[in-house]
């Protein structure tokens, strides 16, 4: 807009000027700049349009719910500027998802949890190749009710007392006798929630043991709608969850044996939220990167995960971690990194990628 007033003012010059008797009208030279100008903004917007198409096709995630708002996060954003790209974000829990990438009918998962042993297994017997990529910290919050004034804290000993199998907790006063007599309702991830193998191997000592009469979903958001609407309740999921929802939500402290520590920036990335804190992963299937739009999409996701994780209430990782992951890609290092490790050396890794042994 600039240069055609610019160039209407110089029009107008000439026009005024021409005191040697040229014929060129001003209404003449007017609708010259305007094609003139006219056809440069053709050209910028064709050159728009070409970059916009130079790549079409679809990229399939799925898996956890904890990772989903990241990835619904990069879809979005990467839409922006890859229009012909349509990217789909899927919720089957981490397990749910890995059977289905497992089958190749996804190109991504999103994971809460690292890669199992037997998924490891399934993988070698079908040949299929994948790249493990660490994109956040997240630390699994204890929740209750915004009106349940007594639960100021847990022990892990007094959670495991709740959670495990054959559990004879039923009341409030059963953890605490100060507590009231009051049934507690139990709120919790699916079987295929990669927060649930979790959360049971932390503090019931092994993945999937876990007492069976709680409500669960694989939805987070079914869980804090449960959990908001009932004052003895209590629940856990990730951490970005309880920040979209605090104000229907109290946060509970937990007591690893060094005094109770509540989930937040600075000790979910600092490892005193122990032992709850964890890292967060996507795994793409190897093949799926000969595909340009994957490969772009995946460029992009950890270009900008950083920025995406701390926008839906995550915690970045060191930069060298997005730096050693892009590495991965690029030079299609397959295999898991973090699998076979223990909790606390998988944090003490994400630290120091220069520690990390694959294990393809």
């Amino acid at each position: 807009m600039f240069l055609i007033e610019e160039d209407k003012n110089r029009a107008m010059n000439i026009y005024v000027n021409d005191t040697k008797g040229q014929s060129m009208s001003l209404k003449l030279i007017k609708k010259s700049i305007l094609i003139n100008a006219a056809i440069v903004m053709l050209g910028i917007v064709s050159s728009n349009v070409y970059a916009s198409e130079r790549l079409r096709g679809t990229v399939s995630l799925d898996g956890s719910s904890t990772v989903f708002p990241i990835s619904e996060a990069a879809a979005e954003e990467f839409l922006a500027i890859q229009p012909r790209i349509r990217v789909t974000v899927g919720v089957s829990g981490t397990g749910g998802g890995f059977k289905k990438f497992l089958l190749g009918e996804t190109d991504i998962n999103n994971g809460s949890r690292p890669i199992k042993e037997i998924e490891i297994s399934i993988a070698e017997k079908k040949n299929i190749e994948f790249l493990e990529l660490p994109i956040a910290f997240d630390g699994l919050s204890v929740v209750v009710n915004k009106n349940n004034h007594w639960v100021d804290h847990l022990t892990v000993a007094e959670l495991h007392q709740i959670w495990k199998p054959g559990s004879d907790v039923i009341y409030w006063s059963d953890v605490r006798p100060s507590w009231p007599k009051q049934k507690i309702k139990l709120y919790g991830p699916g079987t295929d929630s990669g927060t649930f193998d979790y959360f049971t191997e932390t503090i019931n000592g092994k993945s999937g043991r876990s007492r069976p009469d709680y409500t669960a979903s694989e939805n987070d958001n079914t869980l804090v709608q449960g959990i908001a609407g009932d004052i003895n309740s209590l629940g856990y999921f990730g951490f970005a969850y309880y920040v979209a929802n605090k104000n229907k939500l109290n946060l509970v402290g937990i007591d690893s044996g060094s005094g109770p520590v509540l989930p937040s920036a600075v000790t979910i990335k600092n490892g005193s939220y122990f032992p709850l804190s964890r890292p967060i992963y996507i795994y793409v299937r190897n093949t799926a990167l000969d595909r340009p739009e994957v490969s772009a999409f995946v460029d992009f996701y950890l270009k900008n995960v950083a920025s995406f994780a701390s926008e839906v209430g995550f915690i970045a990782l060191p930069k060298k971690v997005y730096d050693r992951a892009l590495k991965r890609v690029q030079q299609r290092e397959t295999g898991t990194a973090y699998g076979k490790s223990n909790k606390k050396s998988v944090a003490s890794l994400l630290v120091d990628p220069s520690k990390i042994v694959n294990s393809n």
